[in-house]
């Protein structure tokens, strides 16, 4: 079901102009820092992949993929798709990029099972990023310090931001905290998973929490997480599971967390056996993406996500992601955010 938040006495800081304006250097900005930080080219990605594949990113596993059949392929389907987790390893090792390098990508998709609101719609952009790790790196530490590159091309923008529009005072702190979700559990033994997420962000600014898809000690996991492409099984050196994690800041306008980016280590042969096995999906080891990883045809890497429209909500200060990207809205949705000085574009 859609749901609204709806901001007591909202009013849009920028008018629609100064927003397109500032969504373009904002996208522009960042992705330039991202690229610097993190040693990535820029390769085109595709919109759909052929269904029964592997390729295409199940997410948690029940979210339905938009698919249609292809004409002059003997009606062979295709789908859009839900993210390029999969597809990037293998465009890593088509395109032979070397230890320390990597690739990304704007990647556009349509998430038709998505429940609509402020943060969620039908339309997702986001920068998908993938780059390969020494063997030896496959480690917390080196998670860390990848996130740690991140964030610093985030705090970066926001001071650009702040440069365009100086009554957007920037609100990040300089580091961001780390937290594995088995420590957050126990921090807040009474709450929910996303109750959780609202207190960390709120005392710290900036956290990232690892460990998602994990079961945690109370017999439940932070979140769902597909079991093939990041690794939440491998123990790190601190003996919690789990090398990957969401990133999340504090959005005041809302008055919660907001998850910015997504990422891990992936996994190996014997991980994605692990993993399957865990979730009951075996007979996926049968498919094209899955062959090649068994086959060890692709490399090691380290890769994630990373929201646009998300990204500019925050830095922009709106109260809804319908204000920064033109999607489809419930009709009640439309009318009760107008009459809260929410307009969607």
């Amino acid at each position: 079901m859609s749901y609204l938040i709806k901001p007591e006495g909202y009013q849009a800081v920028l008018d629609l102009q100064q927003t397109e304006m500032g969504i373009k250097h904002i996208k522009n900005f960042f992705q330039e820092n991202l690229s610097s930080e993190l040693r990535l080219r820029r390769v085109t990605a595709p919109l759909f992949v052929l269904s029964g594949t592997g390729i295409n990113d199940n997410l948690n596993g029940v979210e339905k993929a938009v698919s249609f059949p292809i004409k002059d392929m003997n009606g062979e389907k295709a789908e859009i798709v839900h993210s390029l987790a999969k597809w990037k390893r293998m465009t890593l090792a088509d395109y032979d990029i070397k230890d320390g390098f990597g690739i990304y990508t704007d990647m556009n998709a349509i998430r038709a099972d998505e429940e609509l609101g402020n943060l969620h719609s039908l339309y997702v952009d986001q920068w998908d990023w993938e780059i390969v790790m020494p063997q030896d790196s496959r480690n917390v530490e080196y998670l860390k310090e990848i996130v740690r590159r991140i964030y610093a091309a985030m705090v970066r923008t926001e001071y650009l931001v702040y440069e365009l529009y100086p009554n957007i005072p920037p609100i990040l702190p300089q580091d961001i905290t780390f937290i594995h979700s088995e420590e957050l559990l126990q921090k807040y033994p009474d709450m929910t998973a996303k109750q959780r997420e609202d207190e960390i962000a709120k005392e710290y600014g900036a956290v990232f929490i690892m460990g998602i898809g994990a079961v945690l000690s109370n017999g439940e996991s932070h979140d769902g997480r597909s079991p093939d492409y990041d690794d939440w099984t491998s123990k790190s050196e601190n003996g919690y599971k789990g090398l990957n994690g969401d990133l999340l800041v504090w959005n005041p306008v809302l008055g919660r967390s907001v998850e910015l980016s997504s990422m891990g280590i992936r996994v190996n042969a014997e991980v994605l056996l692990e993993q399957l096995k865990l979730t009951g999906q075996e007979d996926r080891k049968e498919l094209y993406f899955h062959q090649r990883l068994l086959n060890n045809e692709l490399p090691q890497s380290i890769g994630g996500g990373i929201g646009q429209s998300r990204l500019c909500m925050f830095y922009l200060r709106k109260a809804h992601i319908g204000e920064i990207q033109a999607s489809i809205w419930p009709k009640d949705m439309v009318k009760d955010a107008r009459s809260n000085g929410i307009h969607l574009i």
